[in-house]
C-alpha cells in the first residue's frame, strides 16, 4: 500500500484526485497506476481501471484470477465493475470514500449474490494516510479558489 500511496502523492502533484493502485499477483507487480482522468482527457482513467488496463496488457489476458488489486481509496461502482469484469481475486483498500465508495460505504457491490463473480475485500490499510493525502490536496484546491 505505500508503493501505492508513493503513486497517488504523484497523481496529486500533477493536478489530479490524488489515488493510486496496484496490480500483485503472486508476489509479482503486474501494473501500477496514478489517477490520470484530467491529463488523459478520459473520465474512465481512474488508477484502478489504468491499472488493470495494463496488468491485462501485460499479461495478454482481459482476466485477472488470482490478482489483487492495492488501492488507496475505496474504489466507485465503475472501478468494482471493471474488477469484477477482470476476476481479480482480492481489492485492499486504504481509505474509505463515504460519498461514492460501492464497496462499503454506499453500496456493497462485492455482497451482491447476481454477480458470477466474488471479490474478497479488505480494508483499512493506511487508511489514516491516504485519507491525510486527500484531505491536503482538497484543502489546498479550496484555498486556491
Amino acid at each position: 500500500m505505500r508503493r501505492a500511496l508513493a503513486l497517488a502523492e504523484r497523481a496529486g502533484a500533477a493536478g489530479e484526485v490524488p489515488v493510486g493502485a496496484l496490480v500483485v499477483r503472486d508476489g509479482e507487480l503486474l501494473a501500477e497506476a496514478g489517477n490520470a482522468p484530467i491529463a488523459s482527457c478520459d473520465p474512465t482513467a481512474h488508477a484502478e481501471i489504468v491499472a488493470l488496463r495494463s496488468a491485462a496488457q501485460a499479461q495478454s489476458n482481459y482476466r485477472l484470477p488470482g490478482a489483487t488489486l492495492y488501492v488507496t481509496l475505496e474504489p466507485c461502482t465503475m472501478c468494482v465493475g471493471a474488477m469484477i469484469h477482470a476476476r481479480l481475486a482480492r481489492v485492499v483498500y486504504a481509505a474509505a470514500e463515504p460519498r461514492a465508495g460501492a464497496l462499503h460505504s454506499q453500496l456493497q457491490l462485492a455482497d451482491c449474490q447476481h454477480y458470477n463473480h466474488r471479490l474478497q475485500v479488505a480494508s483499512g490499510l493506511e487508511a489514516e494516510a491516504s485519507a491525510a493525502l486527500l484531505q491536503n490536496f482538497f484543502r489546498a484546491r479550496r484555498q486556491r479558489s
